[in-house]
């Protein structure tokens, strides 16, 4: 008998995304729903679960199994780590406080470091505190929000969110309980409880279990509100970047995925534990696997940020940008503009646009964003240590070559495009296959497509302009803090 097909759902920062995918990796349905992210303060990203998550997921459901359609397992992952505290029963306490982006608990950062040393912290957990953590988020909310922590009895992220409502189970990744700093022992590969419970008081730890690992099955109430049918079994699901580096077929040591999209992300697939100073070394998606990770707090929010300010259509700006030479008319961007996750871990970075003249139109600061992002790349992979054994290129950015032509130029790499580019849900799919028993290949479910490579000319002209780079942040970011914090004194 023909097995039945594998659905995926992936909950973005600005989007969600599904698709229904057969035993042979064709794609026989897809969807979308975007939404929105709350930002009520200068640093603060915010999504509500019942609205954002489960809405949306219901949504994508009911549209991809519209004509009957029966799938066989269901995988779904999620923007993470993200801190959502919730009450015994699994009920959201207040909005998901979101991954890198959300910055508030800058204070606990620096005060956890100090009462536990970077230098054990970077050991056990194999990455220094940043925005990225979990823990500090934590003590932010007992310190800020002390009648929500004395309520939430459990931790919940976009995922493992979605896994409880429709099977009832309390359950984490191991991948995505790696990036819960200092809540977990890299090496050891479980829960560090003594330190979490110093960050999290009172919270019941989800049971951890892999992304391949079937955790429970739909129950009857969850199959009457998503159309799912009831019984069908659920992975644990995981984070959407390492979702989607899977469905790129990062797997092999040195494999390198470049994610491009609301933000720009990085994951390296890594042989052993390697801790990085100013990068984030985790548990990878297959058992016993590991990965060192890269992300920057902006990329293709800074080019939606100007389409909306030049009020333009994004296929004119791309296409406008691509007349402009390298180098933007001389023009250079720093891309902090909600502060920089790595490799420069500093929530009080600011954007920077150095070189501006009256002659610079719209054409060349969109292109000096997309440079902007792609030096960002650049200095990531170095902050990485040994090149890229593979270089693959992911999202929603890779629709237009503009982009991913910069990125190579300026890195001097090759990126192999996948053939199927709609990211984390096909990973989704691709691991709801692996957890019922269907042992796909990715190589046949996802073939390279085409491959992007360096031009030599453009790739000399951009090494000039990416000394400038690494030289303009410690250039301003004296300034960069200051107005940082007159922002927030505006806020208020």
């Amino acid at each position: 008998m023909r097995p039945g097909p594998l659905l995926g759902i992936d909950i973005g920062t600005s989007s969600s995304k599904g698709v229904l995918v057969g035993a042979d990796g064709t794609v026989l349905a897809r969807a979308a729903r975007p939404h929105s992210t709350s930002r009520p303060r200068p640093g603060w990203f915010e999504h509500d679960a019942e609205t954002v998550w489960w809405a949306g997921f219901a949504d994508l459901v009911r549209e991809l199994l519209a004509g009957g359609r029966k799938p066989a397992g269901l995988a779904v992952s999620g923007i993470g780590p993200v801190l959502l505290p919730a009450d015994a029963g699994g009920r959201p306490l207040r909005p998901a406080i979101l991954y890198g982006v959300d910055t508030r608990a800058g204070a606990e950062i620096a005060e956890l470091t100090a009462e536990l040393g970077e230098a054990s912290i970077v050991e056990r957990c194999g990455s220094a505190l940043s925005s990225q953590a979990v823990g500090p988020k934590w003590r932010w909310l007992y310190r800020h929000e002390p009648d929500v922590a004395a309520r939430a009895r459990q931790f919940l992220m976009a995922s493992s969110y979605l896994v409880q409502r429709l099977t009832g189970e309390y359950v984490l990744d191991h991948h995505s309980a790696s990036q819960c700093d200092p809540m977990y022992d890299l090496r050891a590969g479980g829960w560090a409880r003594d330190w979490a419970a110093l960050v999290a008081p009172g919270i019941e730890l989800p049971r951890l279990a892999w992304p391949t690992e079937v955790v429970g099955t739909v129950t009857a109430e969850a199959a009457a509100e998503t159309g799912l049918p009831a019984g069908l079994p659920v992975t644990c699901g995981t984070i959407d970047a390492w979702a989607e580096a899977t469905s790129a077929g990062v797997r092999d040591p040195g494999d390198t995925m470049v994610m491009y999209g609301t933000t720009m992300f990085l994951v390296q697939a890594a042989a052993e534990a390697r801790p990085v100073a100013g990068l984030w070394a985790t548990r990878g998606v297959l058992p016993g696997s590991y990965s060192l990770a890269a992300g920057m707090a902006t990329s293709g929010a800074i080019t939606d940020w100007l389409r909306e300010l030049f009020d333009g259509d994004f296929a004119e700006l791309v296409a406008a940008a691509g007349r402009v030479p390298a180098g933007s008319r001389g023009l250079l961007m720093l891309p902090y503009f909600a502060g920089e996750r790595t490799p420069v871990p500093d929530p009080l970075a600011r954007g920077v646009i150095a070189g501006l003249t009256t002659s610079h139109g719209r054409a060349e600061l969109y292109r000096a964003a997309l440079e902007g992002t792609a030096y960002g790349v650049r200095h990531n992979l170095a902050a990485m240590g040994s090149p890229a054994r593979r270089l693959v290129a992911v999202g929603g950015g890779t629709q237009g070559r503009v982009w991913m032509g910069i990125v190579s130029d300026v890195t001097r790499t090759p990126q192999h495009l996948p053939t199927e580019t709609v990211g984390a849900c096909f990973g989704d799919a691709y691991l709801a296959a692996v957890a019922v028993g269907l042992e796909p290949e990715i190589e046949a479910w996802n073939p390279v497509a085409e491959v992007i490579r360096p031009d030599p000319e453009r790739a000399d002209r951009y090494d000039e302009f990416y000394a400038h780079y690494r030289a303009l942040y410690p250039a301003t970011v004296e300034t960069a803090h200051f107005l940082a914090g007159q922002q927030d004194l505006a806020a208020e």
